[in-house]
C-alpha cells in the first residue's frame, strides 16, 4: 500500500497547513483480480470510509466481456490504512456485479449498496428490453460495512422493464435529502443505443441514453423513477442544494460539457438543462461539502474531475454559488486518472476515490485526502457573498 503525503506549508499557518495525502487502495493484478475500476467511497454512520469497486478477474473489459465481482475494503482511521478485500457480490461464473453506489441513511444508520448484475456475455449494448439481461440489485449493512445482508432484486422498479433495454446506475454515491428520501442516480438505454452522425466526412457516433434517478421514501423498500433528463447523458451524481433542491450532474453523450438540471420536487421531474463543467466525457464526483444552515460559515459544493487532454489531470474544484459556477481548482494529480467519486470524512476533510495510473490509466484505484486548507490556500481568489 503506497502513501504519499504532501504538505504545503505557510510561514505561520502551521495549525492550518494545506495537506493532500494518497494511498493506493486497489492495484491491479493483485489479490485474485487482473484489474479494478469504477470507483465509489462512502462514510458510514461511525466513521467507517468504505471504497467500493469492480474486481474484474479475466481482463479489464466492461460488464459482458468477463467475470466481474463487486468489492470493498474499509478504513477506520480516515484512509491512512485499509481493511483486507471483502466480496460484495459475486453473481456467479462470468456474470457482472457493476456500478457500485452506497447510500447511507441517516435516520437509522444503515448503509445501502445498490448496483447492476448482467448476464454472461451482455453489456449495455447487448442487453435486450423484456428479459433480464441486465438487473438492478441492493444488499445493505447494520455494521457499518462488515457484514452485508442477502442481496434483492429490484429490476422491475427501476426499469421500464419492456420497453428499455438496460440501465445502469451512478457510479458513485447515491444521497439522503434532508427530508429522508434515498436518491440513486441511474441512466437508462433504449433499445437502440447510439447513433451515427455525419457531418463532412466524419462519422461520430452519440449516445442516446438519459439521466435520471431512482427514489425511496421509505427506507429503500420501494423505489420510484423520476422523469428522464432532456439531453443525451449518462452517468451521473446528486446532490441536495441548500434550498433542498436537488441538482443532477450528468455526463455528456457528444460535446465537451456535462449536463446539468434542477429538480424542486425531490428528483421526480427535472428542468430544462444547461451546460455544466468542461471536462472529458467521464464520471465525476460531486459531494455537499458545507452548508450554512447546517453552522457552516458559507455554503459549498465540491466536484472532481478531470481536464485532459483525454484521461489525465485530476482536479477538484469548489463552488459557492450551489454549483452555478465553480470558482477555482485545485490539481490533485496531473498524470493519467479517469472516474472519481467524493465522501466528507467525519473530521470534516474531503476523500476522493479515483482510477490512476502511471504507465497505464488504470493500475491503482487511489484514495486521496485534502483539508480545507488545500482547497482554499492563502491568497485563493473566494469570491464575496
Amino acid at each position: 500500500m503506497r502513501i504519499f503525503t504532501l504538505l504545503l506549508c505557510s510561514p505561520g499557518l502551521l495549525a492550518a497547513e494545506p495537506v493532500i495525502v494518497h494511498t493506493d487502495v486497489f492495484t491491479s493484478g493483485k489479490e485474485g483480480y487482473h484489474a479494478f475500476r469504477i470507483p465509489a467511497l462512502v462514510t458510514a454512520a461511525d466513521g467507517t470510509l468504505i471504497a467500493f469497486a469492480e474486481g474484474r478477474k479475466e481482463n479489464r473489459s466492461d460488464p459482458g466481456g468477463g467475470d466481474i465481482d463487486l468489492v470493498c475494503k474499509r478504513s477506520t482511521d480516515q484512509g491512512a490504512t485499509w481493511s483486507a478485500l471483502q466480496v460484495v457480490d459475486d453473481p456467479g461464473e462470468k456474470w457482472g456485479a457493476s456500478n457500485p453506489v452506497p447510500i447511507l441513511d441517516r435516520s437509522n444508520g444503515r448503509l445501502w449498496i445498490a448496483f447492476n448484475r448482467w448476464e454472461p456475455g451482455h453489456g449495455t449494448e447487448s442487453s435486450k428490453q423484456g428479459t433480464t439481461n441486465n438487473q438492478t440489485w441492493l444488499r445493505y449493512s447494520d455494521d457499518h460495512g462488515k457484514t452485508w445482508s442477502a442481496a434483492r432484486d429490484i429490476t422491475r422498479q427501476s426499469r421500464h422493464f419492456d420497453e428499455w433495454g438496460a440501465i445502469f446506475i451512478g457510479p458513485g454515491g447515491g444521497i439522503q435529502t434532508r427530508t429522508g428520501r434515498l436518491i440513486i442516480p441511474a441512466a437508462m438505454k433504449n433499445d437502440s443505443y447510439s447513433i451515427a452522425v455525419a457531418t463532412g466526412h466524419f462519422v461520430v457516433q452519440m449516445s442516446t441514453m438519459r439521466a435520471y434517478v431512482l427514489y425511496s421514501d421509505d427506507h429503500g423498500q420501494t423505489w420510484r423513477r423520476s422523469d428522464l433528463l432532456r439531453a443525451f447523458t449518462n452517468e451521473d451524481q446528486v446532490v441536495e442544494l441548500a434550498d433542498g433542491a436537488i441538482m443532477i450532474d450528468a455526463r455528456q453523450g457528444d460535446g465537451e460539457h456535462r449536463w446539468v438540471a434542477v429538480s424542486q420536487d425531490g428528483g421526480q421531474t427535472w428542468s430544462r438543462p444547461r451546460l455544466g463543467q468542461k471536462t472529458p466525457a467521464i464520471a465525476t464526483g460531486l459531494e455537499r461539502y458545507t452548508l450554512e444552515s447546517a453552522g457552516a460559515d458559507r455554503d459549498r459544493l465540491v466536484w472532481t474531475g478531470i481536464t485532459g487532454p483525454g484521461r489525465r489531470n485530476l482536479v477538484i474544484r469548489v463552488s459557492y454559488d450551489e454549483g452555478q459556477t465553480f470558482a477555482h481548482e485545485r490539481v490533485l494529480y496531473g498524470g493519467l486518472a479517469a472516474y472519481s467519486d467524493t465522501a466528507i470524512l467525519k473530521d470534516q476533510t474531503v476523500g476522493v476515490l479515483w482510477e490512476r495510473g502511471v504507465s497505464d490509466g488504470y493500475q491503482f484505484i487511489t484514495f486521496t485526502r485534502v483539508n480545507r486548507e488545500f482547497l482554499e490556500p492563502p491568497g485563493a481568489a473566494i469570491p464575496a457573498r
